[in-house]
């Protein structure tokens, strides 16, 4: 069950390294795709870590489809499809970032020593 709640997530890193291989970037395509092996380690701050670059790539999304938008706004051409398709992939990205808030991940990337009662708690209510 816990790595169905992860798959969003590799599947939009996977996006995004496309992204960025499609705009040439190397580098971006690689810190891509090893962003996720962060999830590996089950410590909180990995999890947060990841979450935290899925909020930006969110926003990446956003950006080019804004970029792209005013590109084909200019040039007289269709625009709202490109618009609605990279709106998609910027929620399924905000989505799987929300994923790791699950009570299952939550309790997988725990703090290690902390109260977890207070952590369950919070995740029932």
């Amino acid at each position: 069950m816990t790595i169905a709640l992860l798959i969003p997530a590799l599947l939009s890193f996977v996006l995004l390294g496309a992204h960025f291989l499609h705009h040439g970037s190397m580098t971006l395509m690689a810190a891509a795709l090893a962003t996720p092996l962060m999830l590996l380690v089950r410590r909180w701050w990995a999890a947060r870590i990841v979450q935290a670059v899925l909020w930006v790539a969110a926003l990446e999304w956003l950006r080019t489809g804004w970029v792209l938008a005013g590109q084909r706004m200019d040039a007289g051409a269709p625009w709202l499809r490109m618009a609605v398709i990279l709106g998609a992939v910027a929620l399924w990205t905000l989505g799987s970032a929300l994923l790791l808030e699950t009570p299952r991940l939550r309790r997988r990337y725990r703090r290690i020593g902390r109260n977890d009662s207070n952590l369950d708690q919070a995740s029932s209510a």
